[in-house]
């Protein structure tokens, strides 16, 4: 078996600085999606530092690999991602939410290199990504096509057709992976509109599923790095609202919050 501890070892400290810029971000700009940014942090982490295939100089080159961030409300994990894999200076987190900043709220492909798909409104995403990875599966291509919705996104019901069409067509290029912290905004999912047997209802549309810690890096890098294996595949990840800072952690209030300057200084002791 491949020797991945010093893949793993990066990845951790990556995601680290991206926690830790992010929070600063949210507590500049006084807006933000932390609890979100912070439960999905191990995983985009792994993508961008050791899964995706990318060209921060090209970053429309073509057989690179698409990652879409269908929870587009989570863009301080988007932006720290990006920013620390190259594709744009440290300085724009600055301007993070400020007036005419290409950093919004929400990503827009327009305003910045890496950003794939303009997301926001829950549900775009993966039907996207569909569109995406049939395009390459046309083309023959060898990219794949990753895209990271959150749970309670799977509360609308385009992203079934989405699944549906993805299993129907066997697109083995593409993966979504779950960001399950079982929390939306305001209460949890199963108090909103329950989700559970989430594996098997994926199974259920053709797909590959797989359950994971999705703060575990290594599992993480094990799953989303396999060879594709004539299904579309399905990725459970089960993470915690807020990960790494203790007053945020499963709390439904940090979905969207800003810290005050002493909850940034107690995170930044924490976050270690």
């Amino acid at each position: 078996m491949m020797d991945r501890s010093n893949t793993v070892a990066t990845i951790r400290d990556n995601a680290l600085w991206m926690r830790r810029r992010a929070f600063q971000m949210v507590h500049a700009a006084q807006l933000g999606h932390p609890g979100g940014d912070f439960s999905a942090t191990d995983i985009v982490a792994t993508l961008f530092f050791g899964v995706l295939r990318y060209d921060a100089d090209l970053p429309r080159k073509p057989d690179r690999d698409r990652f879409v961030m269908s929870k587009g409300h989570a863009t301080g994990v988007l932006y720290t991602a990006l920013c620390r894999a190259g594709y744009y200076p440290e300085e724009w987190l600055d301007t993070y939410m400020q007036p005419g900043s290409k950093l919004n709220g929400h990503p827009n492909r327009q305003y910045l290199p890496g950003v794939e798909a303009n997301t926001g409104p829950l549900g775009h995403g993966l039907p996207i990504a569909v569109g995406i990875a049939i395009a390459g599966q046309i083309d023959g291509a060898e990219y794949r096509t990753f895209v990271l919705t959150g749970d309670g996104e799977m509360q609308e019901g385009s992203n079934w057709e989405a699944a549906m069409t993805a299993g129907h067509r066997k697109l083995e290029n593409l993966t979504v992976i779950i960001d399950r912290n079982r929390l939306q905004q305001g209460q949890g999912t199963e108090q909103t509109s329950s989700l559970d047997p989430l594996p098997e209802k994926w199974a259920a549309f053709g797909w590959e599923v797989f359950e994971v810690d999705g703060h575990d890096c290594a599992q993480l890098l094990e799953v989303l790095g396999a060879a594709p294996s004539g299904r579309p595949r399905a990725v459970i990840a089960n993470t915690v609202k807020g990960k790494g800072v203790s007053y945020m952690e499963n709390q439904a209030k940090w979905h969207h919050g800003v810290p005050t300057d002493a909850q940034l200084a107690q995170a930044m002791e924490e976050l270690v």
